[in-house]
């Protein structure tokens, strides 16, 4: 059975009924393509592909357009060739596009009239096309040349890969016949459905190759799972890169029912489209990323999406971590009926390979959920394994999960046959309790912090669960500092928000700086895009140093000039009509995050609504928002001391200017006016002296000619008279020191080193920084070690006995080496919970005197 076949079945029985409906959603009638229509429109393109391309080995064909009403019978007329078809995201960055068809060898490729001038612009100085070029339709089908010597020589090898199997298959019939019982091949006529590539977000793009064997099964599971009849509308939520795609728009066109199509920059205006998939066109199963149904945000979603009255019948997410029970619970609106769905899989077993289906007694539940949703069973002619670190397959326990099963097979890259039952690593992890498997996360979402292994996941699972938060994501800037991102009705409640996360999230969890967005980016995919987000954040960053925006004229002239750059609009365009509208002028979804971040960059501050406003306002319009919100009245300045710091203390206590109050001690603070002299030797090497002269001029000792605070004689001195051999001079032999006598000359000649155990000391944990070994000038018996370690001690050891002078228990990891106070009275040092924010990373040390413990920031 191949998909082509699943169609005409239901085109069949349903032949007047409609198929399709495409709502440009700009004030114009829909319009709608029967059953019919569209098969006989597949045909027409099917004997024009066949009439004008020569296949030669594996047929596939590209296809570059927007989606639209014909975008199905397109799809179904490449397939009935029979031959593969290949989608290319007009929007794509050109270099990624190009990459794939290298790859792909692609030799034809037809392109929507509307995009030939992007395709040409993107790809002439990569292919060259023949002059000749056949239309059809709203088609052009191009057959691309490349000219690129590598890529020829690619072509060669495969060719002749292909030539050297076809001999062997003719000379050896009996034992492919034999093979091919065990093996899938993408050579055979019928065999291939489409072709994609992954996201290359871990790694470089894969390109994957997928049979119609593979994908059937997923179609004819879901018709049953969610029992689709022609009465349902189904949204092609998904672009065509993406293979839920390939779900939606089957699933629909072999079960009778219709399904609904908009174009992108609808997508990306939340109320327009829940306005346009609830109200207009009665939506009976949305099939959706997480994160593109949390752009509706959690009232709309409550109001519409998931109310009492929802047209919503099913409800499948996937592509992502699924959103926890309490987030889940507070999206539905009271008597809500829509069946949810968690659906699991991976492009290189495409499409989805688990689901489960939320109960309903669950969703009505009170009760907290520790555990995540569970990923569920597997789906017709699916596989699933959950293996150790080792291999093995396991039952109960924490490992990766592999994909698979006879004929849920893909092919890779440059795999031309691939056997039955292949399984597929997918990078995530999951726990098996009871024989239910949930999921933990990708191995690229585990990171190391502070000593501690972390899920960022976790993070942004709190994070959603506070009632302020309308959606959020986390990021491991430069793999150094924890980010979250989050979008909220409310700018003021960042300060609550932290409090909260740390009243959640164990120390090492709490993200180091939290950034306000107007909405989530998202890839083509509807995925979190990681890469846009550490965009806005380095754009955060850079915004500390903008100083000044001198006023309303000077904002309008900087948004024409970022409006111009952002669209490539020539320079010498004096002015930008004040109507231009933004996607009418070249804009597109990418662009338009663009033109936000420069805009939000300019101001100093996100502006809320702002997206929405750029893809269906007016420039002028635009502007006006904007002043609204930054400049209501009169000219602003933005100084950094505007920018609002975490505080170290209660919230409550601290001044609106960002200035931190003192801590109380807890102890009633006394301390001597008396000076100290001694040395200090830090990290093993680092000799400072610090009052000795002051010290040696007050009681007559010292000559005015003598520097001040630096290593004198006498401190090293001191250091000799550590009973510690100290090395002058060099050796040929690294191993040999030279003893020194009191008077500065060698007593005897070098010598072998050898180390011996003078004394131990428990620090209960690991030591992560050197000790800090202090010398009084003038009393060097108390010569004292202060070393801290991840037990929460602080001790400070004799030197000579290695005696515990005094120890403390402080209240996280001690990480950092102890330093020493000017006056010589007092030991400073870190604790780890005390950097985890902010913008100008303020550290609260604890000082220790004697036995007595005081905090101050």
């Amino acid at each position: 059975m191949t998909l082509q076949e699943l169609v005409h079945k239901a085109a069949s029985c349903y032949m007047d009924r409609v198929a399709v409906c495409f709502d440009e959603c700009n004030n114009q009638l829909p319009v709608y393509y029967t059953y019919k229509t569209v098969v006989n429109a597949a045909s027409e393109l099917s004997n024009f592909l066949l009439l004008h391309c020569d296949f030669q080995g594996i047929r596939e064909i590209g296809l570059y357009c927007q989606p639209g009403i014909d975008l199905p019978s397109w799809i179904l007329g490449i397939l009935q060739v029979p031959a593969a078809y290949v989608p290319i995201e007009p929007d794509s960055p050109p270099s990624l596009s190009t990459h794939f068809m290298k790859k792909c060898n692609l030799k034809y490729i037809l392109v929507e009239k509307k995009q030939i001038n992007k395709f040409k612009s993107f790809h002439e100085t990569l292919l060259n096309y023949d002059t000749f070029t056949v239309e059809h339709n709203d088609l052009v089908l191009f057959r691309l040349h490349w000219k690129n010597t590598e890529v020829n020589l690619m072509l060669n090898d495969g060719k002749e890969k292909y030539e050297k199997e076809k001999i062997k298959s003719i000379s050896s019939e009996h034992v492919n016949e034999e093979k091919a019982e065990e093996h899938m091949d993408l050579r055979l006529k019928h065999c291939l459905a489409y072709v994609l590539h992954t996201s290359g977000t871990t790694g470089i793009p894969k390109i994957v190759r997928v049979p119609h064997k593979c994908i059937v099964p997923n179609i004819q599971h879901f018709r049953v799972l969610f029992d689709i009849t022609q009465e349902d509308v189904l949204f092609l939520a998904s672009p065509l890169t993406f293979d839920p795609s390939v779900v939606e728009i089957f699933l629909a066109l072999s079960s009778g029912a219709s399904l609904l199509i908009v174009p992108t920059s609808v997508k990306l205006l939340p109320s327009k489209l829940a306005s346009v998939l609830f109200s207009h066109h009665r939506v009976t199963v949305l099939q959706a990323t997480p994160t593109l149904l949390r752009r509706f945000g959690s009232q709309l979603i409550k109001s519409t999406v998931l109310s009492a009255t929802t047209s919503l019948r099913v409800l499948a997410l996937g592509g992502e971590a699924f959103p926890s029970l309490t987030v889940l619970r507070s999206w539905r609106g009271e008597g809500n009926k829509t069946q949810i769905f968690n659906v699991y899989g991976i492009t290189e077993v495409s499409s989805w390979a688990t689901i489960y289906r939320i109960p309903e007694k669950t969703l009505n539940s009170t009760l907290k959920c520790e555990l995540p949703v569970q990923l569920g069973f597997p789906l017709l002619g699916t596989v699933v394994e959950v293996r150790d670190t080792n291999g093995f397959t396991i039952q109960e326990g924490s490992g990766q999960v592999f994909l698979g099963g006879r004929n849920r097979v893909c092919f890779l890259d440059d795999e031309v046959t691939v056997p039955l039952g292949t399984m597929r690593a997918t990078g995530d992890f999951v726990t098996v309790k009871d024989g239910e498997i949930f999921f933990l996360g990708r191995k690229d979402s585990q990171i190391k912090r502070h000593g501690k292994r972390l899920n960022i996941e976790l993070v942004q699972q709190v994070a959603e669960e506070l009632q302020q938060v309308e959606s959020c994501a986390v990021t491991w800037y430069n793999q150094e500092k924890l980010i979250l991102f989050m979008v909220s009705k409310d700018a003021s409640v960042k300060e609550y928000i932290f409090k909260e996360l740390q009243k959640y999230l164990p120390s090492h969890a709490v993200p180091d700086e939290l950034v306000l967005i107007d909405s989530l980016p998202l890839t083509s995919h509807g995925k979190i895009d990681v890469s846009e987000l550490n965009k806005i954040y380095l754009n955060y960053i850079n915004l500390k140093s903008e100083n000044k925006l001198s006023g309303k004229e000077d904002l309008w002239e900087k948004l024409q000039y970022l409006w111009k750059s952002t669209l490539n609009l020539p320079e010498d365009l004096l002015r930008v009509p004040d109507e231009s509208l933004f996607l009418n002028s070249g804009g597109d979804s990418l662009k338009s995050i663009r033109l936000l971040s420069e805009i939000e960059k300019l101001v100093g501050t996100s502006v809320p609504g702002l997206l929405e406003i750029i893809l269906s306002s007016s420039i002028l319009e635009i502007y006006n928002h904007i002043l609204q919100t930054v400049v209501p009245d009169e000219d602003v300045t933005f100084r950094k001391s505007c920018a609002t710091k975490r505080k170290l203390s209660d919230i409550n206590q601290e001044e609106a200017s960002g200035t931190s109050l003192h801590q109380k001690a807890i102890m009633t603070f006394t301390c001597q006016n008396e000076i100290n002299a001694f040395v200090v030797l830090s990290r093993g090497s680092q000799i400072l002296s610090l009052n000795s002269t002051r010290f040696l001029t007050k009681l007559g000792h010292c000559s005015s000619a003598c520097p001040s605070d630096s290593v004198s004689q006498t401190n090293i001195q001191n250091l000799k008279d550590l009973n510690s051999p100290v090395l002058i001079g060099k050796s040929k032999d690294p191993s040999c020191v030279a003893k020194v006598s009191e008077e500065g000359k060698p007593a005897i000649g070098p010598q072998k080193m050898e180390l011996h155990v003078r004394w131990r000391s428990d620090t209960g944990k690991c030591v992560d920084a050197s000790p800090l070994v202090v010398i009084p000038t003038f009393d060097k018996s108390s010569t004292t070690v202060y070393i801290g370690s991840h037990s929460h001690r602080m001790k400070a050891v004799d030197f000579y006995s290695g005696k515990v002078k005094w120890e403390q228990i402080l209240g996280d990891r001690i990480e950092s080496s102890a330093c020493v106070s000017k006056c010589g009275n007092f030991i400073v040092v870190g604790l780890a919970v005390l950097y985890q924010w902010t913008n100008l990373f303020i550290p609260v040390y604890l000082t220790i005197r004697a036995k007595n413990i005081f905090w101050f920031p």
